[in-house]
């Protein structure tokens, strides 16, 4: 009996260290620089469609880029073509805030941490999943530092310890909607004012403070962020933003926009064609 305690105890110990580590699966280490830090989180394993994340932590003051970065800025580039058995990657972006830029303009993307949540397709449901991430990303305060970091992952779990913090990713990726959609906070009116200005009239309750974004259909167009204007209908706020920034040759009617209206507790995202 006294020799057999011992070894109970150890290989209690032991099991203890076995799923501790399995647990730590569940996300990357942490890629730490001065100003930053990132990882990867994965969900549980669950047939061909998997949920990870990119997570970033900030230092005090400094902020990271939205896809589409506002005034100035770089919005962060990730390569996942060296994972293992992943088909696609889907990248859900949360809604950004809008800050300073230090040049007059403003910017728009997250300060202290945020995690972007990603869908990922697995090419074999049944076979093991490995992502691996080439992420470039951009830190500023007044000055701006790129970042380079490569992570890696495996998605092993049934039952993930990062699920809890991936639905609350998910929680703040702004919602589909179209036009004239009966909810609290929804867009009623996009309009193309001749060749030089839009109007986005906004239905949102009292006292409710949005914001307006919005993006073209490619990359390299360039729209002002939407200003509130004081000249609108009684139980409307309206956005007007002038057609600046287009690529040469481009033409804003018809063209397809990305709207993304952000309230104080939920964000929508509109496709829109201007007409």
């Amino acid at each position: 009996m006294i020799a057999i305690v011992p070894l109970r105890a150890a290989l209690l110990t032991a099991l203890l260290v076995v799923c501790a580590g399995a647990r730590a699966d569940d996300a990357s280490p942490w890629i730490n620089e001065p100003y930053s830090a990132v990882r990867l989180l994965a969900g549980s394993r669950s047939g061909a469609v998997l949920l990870g994340g990119i997570a970033f932590q900030l230092q005090p003051g400094w902020k990271t880029y939205w896809r589409t970065p506002g005034d100035s800025g770089v919005p962060p580039r990730f390569d996942f073509s060296k994972s293992d058995n992943v088909e696609a990657v889907t990248i859900l972006w949360p809604a950004p805030t809008a800050f300073p830029d230090g040049a007059g303009g403003t910017s728009l993307g997250y300060e202290s941490h945020v995690v972007l949540p990603l869908r990922i397709v697995a090419k074999n449901a049944d076979k093991p999943v490995t992502l691996r991430a080439a992420i470039s990303y951009a830190v500023c305060e007044k000055l701006c530092v790129p970042v380079e970091a490569s992570a890696e992952l495996a998605f092993n779990n049934v039952a993930s310890t990062q699920d809890s913090a991936l639905a609350a990713a998910l929680d703040t990726v702004p919602v589909p909607a179209n036009v004239g959609d009966p909810n609290p906070l929804t867009i009623r009116d996009v309009v193309l004012r001749g060749d030089t200005e839009v109007w986005v009239d906004v239905v949102a309750p009292p006292a409710n403070e949005v914001r307006l974004f919005v993006e073209g259909p490619t990359p390299d167009w360039a729209l002002p962020i939407p200003k509130r204007s004081p000249n609108a209908p009684e139980g409307v706020q309206r956005f007007t933003f002038p057609l600046e920034g287009l690529p040469s040759g481009a033409h804003a009617e018809g063209a397809a926009l990305k709207f993304t209206l952000v309230g104080p507790e939920k964000s929508y995202e509109f496709n829109v064609n201007l007409n």
